[in-house]
């Protein structure tokens, strides 16, 4: 490999990265269907180059959802390293997880709409950040933090249940029930 070869790689990476997060961004503020100009907008960048990257709208959320599912996942081990307590990292990450439910603005009748690609996102979701959250349950219940009858499916899928807002219930109103949620599985002390 040339030099300048590495140099237009690592250059292709840090476009495809900023697309990701501007596309996610856009997804936040507008759902999936966020127009492309306006993350091309974000990321700074032309049309063509999403297209080039990203042919189709499928595609280009397909990517997004993949990038946030793996950060989310491998944040999991890093926050029990860095984290004074399990339970500490556990909340830590349920932070982020919530986080990434709130990008899925929309997502939902997206992965209805039959585009091809689109299929497959909710398994990886669960094939990735299901093991990720029972590896910090698992700490907890070690350390005597967390009721041993918390497992992650269940946690996962309350935690995504309290994170649908609506008029009178938004995020912040989302984040203290979660909060309440996961003081309900912390053990007796």
């Amino acid at each position: 490999m040339t030099e300048s070869g590495g140099v237009r790689r690592a250059q292709a990476q840090r476009t495809r990265s900023g697309v990701l997060e501007a596309a996610a961004a856009a997804f936040v503020d507008q759902g999936v269907q966020a127009p492309v100009r306006d993350i091309a907008h974000r990321a700074g960048v032309g049309v063509g180059t999403i297209y080039r990257n990203f042919p189709t709208r499928a595609d280009l959320v397909t990517a997004v959802y993949r990038h946030q599912v793996e950060v989310c996942a491998d944040l999991a081990p890093r926050l029990l390293e860095e984290s004074d307590s399990p339970f500490t990292a556990l909340t830590r990450w349920i932070d982020a997880f919530v986080d990434f439910l709130v990008t899925k603005h929309g997502l939902g009748a997206a992965l209805g709409s039959g585009e091809p690609g689109l299929e497959n996102l909710h398994a990886l979701m669960l094939d990735t950040l299901v093991p990720a959250c029972a590896t910090l349950l698992d700490a907890g219940t070690a350390a005597g933090e967390l009721r041993r009858d918390v497992t992650a499916y269940p946690l996962m899928r309350a935690v995504g249940n309290l994170c649908i807002t609506g008029p009178d219930y938004g995020q912040a109103d989302a984040r203290r029930m979660v909060a309440l949620l996961l003081a309900g599985c912390r053990t007796e002390r």
